[in-house]
Formats: C-alpha cells, structure tokens, sequence
C-alpha cells in the first residue's frame, strides 16, 4: 500500500507577528501592523508606559517629531494621547508605506518623511522649520546616530526653551555628551534598553 505523503504546511511569514499595541489615549489597545526591516524595534509598552507618565500633561496639544520612526510606536502613541500633530521621518520604503497605511487606519493626517534623519534635519534647517515641543530620538542602536542628531537639533535651533527630547539607546551604549542647555530629567533602563529625557533651557552667552 502507497503511504500517502502528509500535505505541506504553508509557509509561513514572520512580519504576520509584527503587532504594535498603543496603549493609552483615545487609541488605547489598537493593534497595528508593522514590517520587517533592519534595526526595526518598536520601544517597548513599558518603556512607552514610563516616558508618557514622565512626559504627562506636556503631550496635550504638542508639536512632536519622531525622527526614527520604524513602526511609529513613539508618534502614534504620542498622537493617541493628545498630541497636536507628528512628523514621522523613517528611510525605510516599506517602513513608510506600512505607516501611511496605519495613519489612514486611524484615520489622522500627519506628515510623513521617506528620508535618513540627517537630511530630514537639513531640510528643516534650510527652511527655517519652526522648534518641535518633543522630539523622540530612537535610532537603529549601535550605529552611531545620535551624536550628529542631537548636533543638528541644536544647530538648526529645532528646539524651543523648555522642550523635550526622549533618547533611547542599547543598553551599554555610551550616550554623547548632550548640548550644555540639554539637562538630563529622568534616565532609567529596561532589559536591554537605556532610555532618557531631557529638558531644553534657554541658550545662554557665556
């Protein structure tokens, strides 16, 4: 008797697991689909817990960037809770495309950048874009990105008195020195994340 050979399973697709849950605000408890791509994590629900408890009532009606933006986590998030309006700059196509699709889900038009953080900077440097409230700087970790960010945001004047800037880095990681008006708020780690916030003074002449 022929033994009958067992039906081939299909194949499976790794980016099917790929689920953002926002976990407060108006979207609370949505799920959203992001890709695989390289360096692509999104900050975790704990980590994003914290930041906002830290951030707290500032989020109402802020003008955010989130300048690696990947699977959105961080603006969305921001969004969710009151933000007036996020700039999303990621270089990634598919990243962009899968991002486009989930604003259009939530139903919010928001202005999205396919471009590296460096020329995303640049462009609003060259076109005098007026200062962010909250900028989230949370790059592919190990790549050396955040020295020429945090430069850029301080040359390019992208941050007003009394703003914030949330940096998340590997854990180990040395984190470059930060602009003297930069004043560290609250630092804590989680698994193999580092994460900071810093407040903006005002520039002072020496």
């Amino acid at each position: 008797m022929t033994k009958k050979k067992s039906p081939k399973k299909p194949p499976t697709h790794p980016q099917t697991a790929n689920r953002l849950r926002i976990i407060g605000g108006q979207w609370r408890g949505r799920k959203l689909s992001f890709p695989d791509s390289q360096g692509l994590r999104p900050t975790p629900d704990r980590v994003r817990e914290t930041l906002f408890n830290w951030l707290g009532a500032d989020i109402a009606g802020a003008r955010c960037l989130d300048l690696f933006a990947g699977s959105g986590a961080l603006g969305l998030e921001a969004l969710s809770r009151g933000a007036a309006a996020v700039d999303f700059v990621d270089a990634a196509a598919e990243v962009c495309r899968q991002l486009r699709s989930n604003l259009q889900t939530l139903q919010t038009t928001q202005t999205l950048y396919a471009a590296t953080a460096i020329a995303q900077l640049e462009a609003y440097g060259a076109k005098q874009q007026p200062p962010f409230d909250i900028v989230f700087l949370d790059p592919p970790f190990g790549q050396q990105m955040l020295a020429p960010c945090m430069a850029l945001l301080d040359q390019y004047q992208l941050l007003r008195e009394g703003s914030w800037v949330y940096i998340e880095s590997g854990r180990g990681e040395v984190l470059p020195p930060a602009p003297s008006h930069w004043q560290l708020h609250r630092e804590k780690t989680a698994g193999q994340v580092s994460y900071r916030l810093f407040l903006v003074d005002a520039v002072t002449d020496d």
